[in-house]
């Protein structure tokens, strides 16, 4: 019913993320989709099993992103009306491009819970269909179509990594996947900020934080549907915290030259956090979704660079004299270091008068070419030192 309607995704081996993590890692591109999430999947279906009566007085959603993309564009496609219902916290770029696709888009409370409330409040008022984003059997099927493609392509296939949420998803293609392969192992992954489904399955109060970078699968609540099919064909739950994820999401950029977001980017941060389990093994990753802030993104680029000692920031002590500075900066370019910033002050120092404290921003190559530049200015008596570390001679980080 959805083939040609929605992308038949790449799905593709990765054989630099195979070679550092010792499994066959084939990737599944979501975020390749014309809304860049695999949410289409299960709202065109949603969609496509409406009766005539239920086009005509059309359907509604609540959803703070992806699942509302994907109900807005393809009932704009079917010719059916559209309500969404959002939080009021809701980036203007998410509201911005759900209108966008045609939508009524209502915002309302300060959270899903209270934005689905009164969504389900419209429902019984206007008589229009809601379409729930994961505990609803036809979103289901139609999440479970990517493991169907997966296992076209790759029949061979022994363990699928999964984002979970609400459950959709996982539940879909766990399904899907075991009954076509029922050997194959299948791994969901959630945020360690947003462990519902996790703490569900210990029979656990579910407790959750605030916020998380994986904001496409921070659901406080498994679904009612979703939870005994995952209790009886997910083999385990694991948990990835913030760094792991925005480490995976770097990686992708750089490796696969692919933007996920950080729900999208879950199954490979679990990869790397457990390659022992999966070494040797084929391995099948979702990339579920690509809608990622441009500002978010960008941190986590420079933050990336900084973990990895790529940019640096270097203070170095100078004699306050003539030629100084012009003789370190020519030192960091004979070492291949790229200046990209210099603050040159003398009043907030503990140094000498004699001295002056320069602090230099600086590309390089890494930790080893951080630290050999460290010991270059250290030989020519400008010592150096990072922030918050001591004098050149320590470790880089």
């Amino acid at each position: 019913m959805i083939a040609g309607h929605v992308v038949r995704t790449p799905c593709e081996t990765s054989e630099t993320l195979s070679e550092i993590t010792g499994a066959r890692v084939i990737l599944k591109f979501e975020n390749d989709q014309f809304t860049a999430s695999f949410k289409e999947r299960g709202a065109l279906f949603s969609l496509l099993s409406l009766s005539p009566q239920q086009r005509r007085n059309g359907v509604i959603a609540s959803s703070a992103g992806n699942h509302a993309q994907g109900v807005a564009y393809h009932a704009r496609r079917l010719g059916v009306s559209a309500t969404i219902v959002m939080p009021r916290f809701t980036p203007s770029v998410k509201v911005t491009r759900t209108r966008g696709f045609g939508a009524e888009v209502i915002l309302h409370g300060d959270s899903l819970q209270e934005a689905h409330a009164y969504a389900q409040e419209l429902v019984r008022e206007k008589g229009v269909t809601l379409i729930h984003p994961y505990d609803d059997e036809k979103i289901i099927a139609g999440q479970g179509t990517i493991a169907l493609e997966m296992l076209a392509a790759f029949p061979d296939l022994e363990q699928l990594l999964v984002p979970v949420g609400g459950g959709g998803l996982i539940a879909g293609n766990a399904i899907a996947a075991k009954a076509l392969k029922p050997e194959i192992e299948i791994i969901g992954v959630q945020s360690a900020r947003f462990p519902s489904m996790f703490q569900a399955l210990q029979g656990i109060a579910v407790h959750c934080e605030t916020s998380t970078f994986a904001e496409g699968i921070a659901v406080t609540e498994p679904g009612r549907l979703t939870l005994p099919v995952i209790r009886e064909l997910v083999d385990e739950i694991v948990l990835v915290d913030e760094s792991e994820i925005e480490a995976a999401v770097l990686l992708l950029l750089e490796v696969e030259k692919t933007v996920v977001e950080g729900a999208g980017a879950v199954g490979l941060a679990a990869l790397l956090q457990k390659s022992g389990r999966s070494k040797g093994r084929r391995v099948g990753i979702i990339l579920s979704g690509g809608n990622i802030d441009l500002f978010t993104l960008s941190s986590i680029i420079q933050r990336g660079l900084v973990r990895s000692g790529r940019l640096v920031r270097l203070l170095v002590s100078v004699p306050d004299s003539p030629g100084a500075l012009s003789e370190i900066t020519r030192l960091l370019g004979d070492s291949n270091a790229n200046i990209i910033e210099i603050r040159h002050q003398r009043a907030f120092s503990n140094l000498s008068l004699r001295l002056a404290e320069v602090e230099f921003v600086l590309q390089t190559l890494g930790n080893d070419h951080l630290n050999e530049i460290m010991q270059r200015l250290s030989r020519a008596n400008y010592p150096a030192k990072l922030p918050g570390a001591g004098p050149c001679g320590g470790p880089a980080f």
